[in-house]
């Protein structure tokens, strides 16, 4: 199951780890990835901590940690293929892996239904 944070961010759970990535939404907002800035493997982060950023041709947006965890592995194929994000943000262009996560800050996160409902309603507002 996928959990969604108001910041556009998604973390899925399988095993001990955690993949980490920007919604199909926030990857539609920004257009045209160019750039892509991960963390470090092996490097800490408390929830809402920034854990790299995304530039397009339209705008340059921080990525910050939905849950506090250790980097495991990155997605080094975004080096040199950022526009991954575009084609499969939510499959493919993940950006980072983490373990030692504490699955009780999944709580405060929107399921898929609840993050749709939410997108929609900033859709209305706009």
């Amino acid at each position: 199951m996928k959990y969604y944070t108001e910041d556009h961010e998604w973390v899925e759970i399988t095993g001990d780890e955690a993949t980490v990535g920007i919604s199909e939404y926030a990857a539609e907002e920004l257009g045209d990835i160019t750039y892509v800035e991960l963390p470090e493997e092996d490097d800490d982060f408390i929830i809402g901590d920034r854990l790299g950023q995304v530039e397009s041709v339209k705008a340059s947006s921080d990525v910050y940690s939905p849950i506090s965890g250790t980097v495991s592995v990155v997605n080094d194929t975004l080096a040199d293929d950022p526009g991954l994000i575009n084609e499969s943000p939510e499959e493919k262009g993940w950006l980072c892996k983490l373990v030692n996560f504490d699955s009780s800050e999944l709580d405060d996160m929107m399921s898929e239904d609840a993050y749709l409902k939410y997108i929609e309603k900033l859709a209305r507002e706009s």
